[in-house]
């Protein structure tokens, strides 16, 4: 038997939010530590990670590991079936094909179920490695979503700079250019508001704006965003669950078609 009980209910609605965009299909994967996600998006450029640990629910009951397939577009139109307040309890059986959505009012007047049949999605689990990254930038996160959406006005790509001095992201397109510049700022009253930066070499890679803008559709999921770049490898975007996990982007740097020529 599977039950997880969620006394904030709009919680998962802003998770379903989050990855809808990108990731069609996916399965979540419930065990007794919590559960987890790991889907790339169609063109496998994306990868999006999602973990909630158990004891960020207010009741969660996972007899034996499952696997349950879903689609995200059908999750989130039930889930709009559920009041931002209302007390959201999934349930399934251990070898059952559907999965109920319970909703209950705060006042406990209302319950509605929904039950929706489960897929069989046959995806392999990437294992992502712990890595040291050359660069981390952890900021506001409605700033750097101001930041993609303000860039896509005037180009397709961003190419993001981190030194000492800051973090700058620069585009270029038909219209001209623009470049945005955060500088190191920790002595803000609210932490949340700071721009931290932690650099060990400086990094400069160029990424697809259209992925960042998906990618900030957590925003509302927490106040600051941790970017973390490597030169060889993939970038990180985090946003922090509440306290009971993290919904993670990966998402690999293009690469300059000149340097390829060369």
């Amino acid at each position: 038997m599977l039950e997880l009980r969620l006394l904030q209910g709009g919680l998962l609605k802003k998770v379903l939010e989050a990855m809808r965009e990108l990731v069609t299909d996916a399965n979540f994967d419930c065990s007794r530590s919590g559960c987890s996600l790991q889907a790339m998006d169609s063109s496998h450029v994306a990868l999006v990670a999602l973990l909630l640990r158990s004891d960020g629910f207010d009741h969660f009951r996972c007899d034996r590991n499952r696997s349950m397939g879903m689609n995200l577009n059908h999750v989130t139109k039930l889930l709009r079936c559920a009041g931002n307040d209302d007390i959201i309890t999934l349930k399934a059986d251990d070898d059952g094909d559907t999965v109920t959505f319970m909703f209950e009012s705060p006042k406990q007047d209302k319950i509605a179920d929904f039950e929706m049949k489960l897929m069989d999605i046959q995806s392999e689990h990437l294992g992502i490695p712990e890595a040291e990254y050359q660069a981390i930038v952890k900021m506001p996160s409605q700033e750097f979503a101001r930041i993609c959406r303000d860039l896509s006005t005037i180009g397709d790509t961003v190419v993001i700079s981190v030194t000492k001095e800051g973090v700058k992201f620069s585009t270029k397109g038909d219209i001209g250019s623009a470049n945005i510049v955060c500088r190191q700022n920790t002595t803000v009253a609210k932490p949340e508001e700071s721009t931290i930066i932690e650099i060990k070499d400086p990094v400069s890679l160029t990424f697809a704006l259209r992925y960042l803008i998906s990618f900030t559709k957590a925003t509302p999921l927490s106040n600051t965003v941790t970017v973390s770049m490597s030169s060889d490898l993939p970038m990180v975007v985090e946003y922090k669950i509440a306290d009971m996990g993290y919904i993670r982007y990966y998402l690999a740097p293009k690469i300059d078609e000149d340097e390829d020529q060369a």
